[in-house]
């Protein structure tokens, strides 16, 4: 096992307390049974104890591993390290799994995955370290890896300087993907005018536009509040023979959802399915948004209810936002089951979230429920994920042994996570992409995450 060598010839060179733990956790993976790509990841998903994430990660077998596979479980690994403060251990754990001679989609894999960690610097290193070792010349695809990793740690200013300065060291040529970093990090800094020099800059080298960075800046005009330029980029893309998909629809949708009426949103999304583009979990997070935003919360629960018969399923977004509106809205049974509903799933919304749930239990009362939440919050996340739960236990007074004998009796199951997880439906189960394997391109200008001022 590559990783474990790497860190015991580590330790017999000095020794490192930060690899301690991490070759704790690998000298157990030595006697884990050898699990398939697809099983390790959907394992790795709901575990969040970072040394046992380690060890599900070293019994894949290699035969089952592609080069996306190997980033997605990589970056869970890594992100689940990082977590926990563990930084040395996720460097640790991503640059033993670069071999001596990478292949150029062997090495994006690994240093995609090192924007999990929040290790853009290092991966940056890894790149210069492995590059000599690479075919030449150097084609796009790590060089792409190493931009997006910068872009995903917000790392927006550096991203035209490496373009710049990797293309020319590396005598690498950049592809319309390369481009498209280049254009959100432009956007992200509010640089528009240097974003259409991008886009002239592509044109005049063969390159139309994609669909991706089309979006990318119809977005940044949206939430500049730039509404014409948004439209006349619209009308280019048009012009360029790019027909609108899911993605920069749901831009559209995401600023009539925010700023402007329901009506907008459904004029929106009868123009996409007159296109012939199916609306998706993204396009109905943003018209439940409206629904809550305009007080129609028995519509955006009827719509959250009918998504399996539209085809989809409520992802990570859908159970955050709809939970903090109800919370908001004084409909703590409806959270109720909103929360039961993503436990099931193993799609728990964040802290922020799931706090909001337990005060207002606790204000109306209802302290049993809110103390069985709290209870299953640290039953599901290791020790060193806690401290939030556990201060606000203690700012409630949820962690003394009081009850509430005017509590109400229908509580929550107290079904254990294991059981939870055994009702999960199969299609939530962690599948492999269906984008280009070797691509690691920058964020979805419409991210999953509902915005922080809709909730």
């Amino acid at each position: 096992m590559a990783a474990l060598a790497s860190l015991l010839l580590l330790r017999r060179r000095g020794g490192s307390h930060a690899a301690d733990a991490l070759l704790r956790a690998l000298t157990t993976a030595a006697g884990e049974q050898p699990l398939t790509a697809s099983a390790a990841k959907t394992r790795l998903r709901r575990e969040h104890d970072p040394d046992r994430v380690v060890s599900l990660f070293e019994a894949i077998d290699d035969a089952s591993l592609s080069a996306s596979s190997t980033r997605h479980a990589l970056s869970l690994a890594a992100r689940r390290l990082s977590r926990s403060r563990r930084f040395a251990d996720a460097e640790a754990l991503l640059s033993s799994h670069i071999p001596a001679s990478p292949t150029e989609p062997q090495l994006a894999a690994v240093l995609c995955s090192y924007a999990a960690a929040s290790l853009p610097e290092k991966a940056l290193a890894a790149f210069r370290s492995a590059a000599p070792s690479l075919p030449s010349p150097i084609s796009p695809l790590p060089f792409n890896a190493v931009l997006s990793v910068f872009l995903r740690c917000r790392r927006h200013r550096r991203v035209p300087v490496l373009f710049d300065e990797l293309s020319k060291e590396f005598s690498i040529t950049p592809d319309a993907s390369s481009y498209g970093i280049l254009v959100k990090a432009y956007c992200m800094l509010s640089k528009d005018a240097k974003a259409h020099e991008v886009l002239d800059q592509m044109r005049g080298q063969g390159f139309t536009p994609t669909n991706s960075i089309y979006t990318t800046m119809i977005d940044s005009m949206y939430k500049q509040k730039k509404m014409e330029q948004a439209e006349r980029l619209w009308k280019q893309m048009l012009e360029s023979g790019r027909k609108p998909d899911q993605a920069v629809y749901n831009t559209k949708i995401m600023h009539h959802s925010l700023h402007g009426k329901t009506e907008d949103v459904l004029e929106v999304i009868a123009e996409m399915e007159e296109a012939g583009v199916k609306p998706d979990t993204i396009t109905y997070n943003f018209l439940m948004t409206s629904y809550c935003k305009h007080g129609k919360m028995e519509t955006a629960k009827e719509l959250y209810r009918s998504l399996g018969e539209k085809g989809c399923s409520a992802n990570a977004a859908t159970y955050k936002h709809m939970m903090a509106q109800l919370c908001a809205h004084g409909d703590l049974d409806g959270a109720l089951v909103i929360f039961k509903e993503s436990y099931r799933s193993n799609k728990v919304p964040d802290f922020r979230t799931m706090s909001g749930l337990v005060e207002g239990l606790t204000k109306a009362g209802r302290v049993a429920e809110a103390k069985n939440i709290v209870a299953k919050m640290k039953k599901k996340f290791p020790e060193q994920l806690l401290s939030g739960w556990m201060k606000l236990e203690k700012e409630l007074g949820l962690n003394s042994d009081s009850g509430d004998a005017g509590t109400r009796a229908e509580c929550i199951s107290e079904e254990t996570p294991s059981e939870a997880e055994a009702a999960m439906p199969k299609t939530l189960e962690l599948e492999d992409p269906s984008s280009d394997e070797t691509e690691c391109m920058a964020e979805s200008s419409t991210s999953e995450e509902m915005p922080r001022d809709s909730a």
